[in-house]
C-alpha cells in the first residue's frame, strides 16, 4: 500500500510540472515578505537612534535636520538607500533624518556643452571636422538619478556618437548647405534617446565645418573656374548683342545714302571737338564727275 501511495504522489507531480515552479515561486515571495519586514524593522530602529540624537545635540542637529533647495533645483532623497516617496523635494526648506537620509541636488536650469570635434567620413568619401554645442535640461530630477550614473556625461557620450552617425549619411554639399535640417535631426535623435534619462534636448547647433587643406584649394579653384566660365559667358553675350545691334544699323545705313552722309557729318563734329586735326572730308564721286569731266 506505501508503495502504491508514493507512485500516485510522483504520478501527480507528474502530471502538473509546473506545480514546483509555483511551489518556489510562493516560497520566494514569503521570503521576500519577511525580509521587507525585517528590513522596514530596522529602518525604524535606525530612525528612532537618529531621533534620540537629534535630540541629544541639540540646538547643533537643527543645522543638519532643515535643508533648503534653490527655486532651479530639486532634491532627491534617500533613506537608508531607498528612493523616499513623495517624489523630489523643493524649492525651499524641508525636513532630513541626518545619518540614514541622503540627498542628491539636480539642477533643473538650460545646461550646454561643446561636443568635441568630431573627424567624419561624408558619404561621398570627404572627410570633414564638425562640432557642435547642444543645450539640454533635466526634465524628471527622479530618472535622471536613478536610470543613469551620470545624465551630463551621458549626454554629451551620445551627442558625439550620433553627430557622427548622422553626417555619415550627408553628402558634403549636405553638410556644407543644410546645416540646419541636421542640426534638427541631431535634436530628435537626441531626445528621443534621453527621455528615459529624465533630459530633454532643446537645441542643437553645429558650430564649425572645417576641410582638409587640400580639399580648401580644390574647392576655391572650382569657384574660380566657375566665376572665370560666367565672366566669359557674359562677355559673349555682350559681344553677340552689339554685333547684332550693329548689324541691324548697318542695314538701316544701307537702305538710305543720305543717313551714311549725316552719319560721316556727325563723326566729322565729334572728331573736331576732341582735338584740332586736319580732316580729310570724303565726298560721293558722283559729286565730282561733273568737275571732273
Amino acid at each position: 500500500m506505501a508503495t502504491t501511495s508514493c507512485n500516485v504522489k510522483q504520478t501527480k507531480l507528474e502530471d502538473h510540472p509546473h506545480d514546483h515552479e509555483r511551489l518556489y515561486v510562493a516560497r520566494h515571495d514569503q521570503g521576500a515578505e519577511s525580509d521587507e519586514i525585517s528590513l522596514g524593522c530596522c529602518i525604524y530602529i535606525l530612525m528612532f537612534f537618529s531621533i534620540v540624537l537629534i535630540v541629544i545635540t541639540l540646538p547643533i542637529s537643527v543645522c543638519m535636520i532643515f535643508k533648503t533647495v534653490a527655486e532651479y533645483e530639486r532634491a532627491i532623497i534617500f533613506r537608508a538607500g531607498r528612493l523616499l516617496p513623495g517624489g523630489p523635494k523643493g524649492p525651499g526648506l524641508f525636513v532630513i533624518i541626518p545619518c540614514i537620509d541622503e540627498i542628491r541636488v539636480i539642477d533643473l536650469r538650460t545646461l550646454s556643452f561643446d561636443v568635441p570635434p568630431q573627424e567624419v567620413l561624408s558619404k561621398d568619401s570627404v572627410t570633414v571636422t564638425v562640432d557642435a554645442v547642444v543645450y539640454f535640461r533635466v526634465s524628471n530630477p527622479t530618472m535622471a538619478v536613478l536610470n543613469v550614473e551620470n545624465y551630463k556625461r551621458s549626454t554629451e557620450l551620445l551627442a558625439a556618437t550620433t553627430l557622427r552617425n548622422v553626417l555619415g549619411t550627408k553628402t558634403l554639399a549636405e553638410v556644407l548647405s543644410h546645416r540646419e535640417e541636421i542640426s534638427a535631426t541631431l535634436k530628435a535623435l537626441l531626445d528621443v534617446a534621453t527621455d528615459p534619462w529624465g533630459v530633454k534636448v532643446e537645441r542643437v547647433e553645429i558650430k564649425d565645418v572645417r576641410l582638409p587643406v587640400q580639399m580648401q584649394r580644390a574647392m576655391a579653384a572650382e569657384a574660380e573656374a566657375s566665376r572665370e566660365a560666367r565672366a566669359k559667358v557674359i562677355a559673349a553675350q555682350g559681344e553677340q548683342n552689339a554685333s547684332r545691334a550693329l548689324k541691324e544699323a548697318a542695314d538701316i545705313l544701307a537702305q538710305s545714302p543720305r543717313a551714311i552722309q549725316l552719319r560721316y557729318l556727325q563723326t566729322l563734329n565729334a572728331i573736331s571737338a576732341e582735338r584740332n586735326s586736319t580732316i580729310i572730308f570724303p565726298l560721293p564721286i558722283d559729286l565730282l564727275s561733273g568737275w571732273l569731266k
